[in-house]
């Protein structure tokens, strides 16, 4: 432990949101990369294909999802099936005087139409594969071409409309739009609380007993003057109980404790139970919950037998009794209030 005490709430605040910048920053740059990579805007809003721009070249400029208006389109009799049933019609016409195949859903082609005047589609172009290569085979065989005749003719590329999903791809948009919303957020506080710590949700817990800034002034100045109780991460002054672990910091007036007790956890690799870990437990007034985790039996034993012996109208363990009494005390919480506290946590 270090034996100067200076400023040292402050300082864990600070390498606290320092370590947790990483992951934010490396999940927005995920994000750029994939949007660049995969085109995500072009999945919610297609690009208008013209008339003048093949299937090839709009594939090779990234523009695989398009809308387009298509004319005079022929069944070619063959469909393709999954394990749902029927997915698509497979159609051809000619486009700016080029042969192409369109694979239509059942609804827009009325499950099989023969021949259909025009059609406006949303659609995915797609390169030749296996299943499309056996599609120009049986063609060519209906036809009595030969195979490589009706390449010739054909394009290489096809529009698909089954294989765009605007559903799925409005839920894939927004999971990740609203995720990297999330995550400049994150990347703003956490910046915001490396230069101004006073405004970290453990400090600003302080409000609810009085000013913050004058409360942390004077925790920071009592544990200075070295603690009267200390662990690895959890440290006991006059009027506080201060907790600067990796897991998050606490600053709580030992007078506002109502209620402590720990709780054990087993940890196992299948089996083999290799250890147990202790988390302190602490209610305070105004609803406020603070958990110490993975601390050992010695360090929270000594840590309870000091807040009760400061203040003796700390109810110490859990059981009924003492639940019951902190719910009379404290009354129930209200769901915002459950919701503040879960977001605490996650900052």
């Amino acid at each position: 432990m270090p034996e100067n005490y200076d400023h040292y709430i402050t300082k864990n605040i600070k390498a606290l949101y320092k370590r947790r910048l990483f992951s934010p920053i490396v999940y927005l740059i995920i994000v750029i990369v994939l949007w660049h990579v995969f085109s995500l805007t072009d999945l919610l809003f297609p690009v208008q294909l013209t008339d003048d721009v093949t299937l090839e070249s709009a594939y090779r400029n990234d523009a695989a999802n398009m809308h387009t208006t298509l004319t005079d389109l022929k069944f070619t009799g063959y469909t393709r099936s999954n394990f749902a049933g029927t997915s698509g019609y497979y159609y051809y016409t000619i486009r700016n005087d080029e042969c192409i195949i369109v694979l239509l859903s059942p609804s827009t082609c009325e499950e099989g139409l023969p021949s259909i005047d025009e059609v406006k589609l949303t659609g995915k172009i797609k390169k030749s594969s296996e299943s499309f290569h056996a599609l120009l085979k049986n063609m060519a065989e209906d036809l009595s071409w030969t195979e490589s005749g009706i390449q010739s003719k054909v394009s290489g590329y096809y529009i698909s409309e089954p294989d765009y999903n605007r559903t799925i791809n409005t839920i894939l948009f927004t999971v990740i739009f609203g995720t990297g919303i999330y995550a400049i957020l994150c990347l703003v506080l956490y910046i915001l609380f490396i230069f101004f710590p006073v405004l970290s949700p453990c400090c600003q817990d302080l409000a609810l007993f009085g000013n913050p800034k004058k409360l942390l002034e004077q925790a920071e100045e009592e544990l200075a003057t070295l603690p009267q109780l200390a662990t690895e991460d959890m440290f006991i002054t006059e009027h506080y109980f201060i907790e600067t672990s990796i897991y998050g910091n606490a600053i709580i007036p030992i007078d506002q404790i109502i209620w402590i007790y720990k709780y054990s956890t087993l940890h196992k690799f299948f089996w083999y139970h290799f250890s147990i870990s202790y988390t302190l437990h602490i209610s305070a007034n105004k609803h406020l919950y603070i958990q110490c985790p993975k601390n050992i039996k010695s360090d929270i034993d000594g840590i309870m037998d000091y807040l009760a012996e400061a203040n003796h109208n700390i109810l110490v363990g859990f059981n009924e009794k003492n639940r019951l009494e902190v719910q009379k005390i404290q009354g129930t919480p209200m769901n915002f209030e459950k919701f503040i506290a879960f977001l605490k946590k996650r900052i």
